[in-house]
């Protein structure tokens, strides 16, 4: 559908590619949402790889797994820094990471998802006892309120936010399926432009106003995808058959069966 056609207040689009289009340019900075593979916007991914566009600097949880995701971002060489939480099972940027082709930004989990809060409200920044004493506060500002030392952090913006959800209407009213909403939310608010990749597109008001998880005030662009990967990364925690452990403590507690 061209921008023409689109009745005011439409924000759907005939697939990935018209949908990032005019969006994507070396250097931008680009928040993914997504936990390791679940909740990750595979198709605009996968058109931000095939685009060519470099020197990115990725917000996201993770930069991808076991080479999928946003890995592949990385193994095209398209990203200059990354911004994160997690590191682990993700060879690719551990090894750009360690030969200095990639910046990384490590942040506590919590500081993380908070500082992109900030920035979808508009907050210049906030004091967290997160991080004192250790080499996150290299730099930063530290100051004592009511007797304890407090680390100042600041927010988090992107140019882009490409983000998964499960539903939503024309208008950008979403709904996300379980844990795959994860930082997908968040990231909505902290970006100029935010594209949804969504499983399913549904009539207006189909969406209960008490079941929308996020309006549609922050989204920019809509485009649906009906098929995943949704790959999932482990399967099992221990061998079948194997019993889980129980400690003494557990087996005791009152109210366990």
């Amino acid at each position: 559908m061209t921008a023409a056609a689109r009745a005011p207040g439409d924000k759907l689009y005939a697939g990935v590619g018209e949908a990032l289009s005019g969006l994507l340019r070396d250097g931008m900075s680009i928040m993914s949402g997504g936990f390791g593979l679940c909740g990750n916007a595979e198709a605009c991914i996968e058109a931000i790889a095939a685009s060519g566009v470099k020197n990115l600097t990725i917000i996201s949880n993770n930069c991808g797994n076991q080479g999928q995701g946003l890995a592949v971002l990385l193994q095209n060489r398209q990203v200059a820094k990354v911004i994160c939480s997690f590191v682990g099972g993700n060879p690719d940027l551990a090894d750009q990471y360690l030969s200095g082709k990639v910046q990384v930004e490590l942040v506590p989990q919590g500081t993380f998802a908070e500082r992109i809060r900030a920035g979808g409200a508009g907050i210049a920044g906030f004091y967290t006892p997160t991080g004192v004493g250790t080499v996150i506060a290299d730099g930063k500002e530290v100051r004592e309120i009511d007797g304890k030392r407090y680390l100042l952090e600041r927010p988090l913006r992107a140019d882009l936010a490409i983000v998964r959800a499960a539903l939503t209407d024309r208008y950008g009213n979403l709904r996300f399926y379980r844990t795959a909403r994860n930082f997908n939310p968040l990231m909505a608010t902290a970006a100029t432009v935010t594209v949804v990749e969504a499983d399913r597109i549904v009539p207006k008001g189909a969406i209960d106003p008490d079941d929308v998880h996020l309006p549609g005030l922050y989204v920019k662009r809509i485009v649906v995808v009906p098929e995943h990967k949704n790959v999932i990364e482990h399967r099992k925690t221990r061998p079948s058959g194997t019993p889980a452990r129980i400690s003494d403590a557990a087996r005791t507690r009152p109210g366990r069966a």
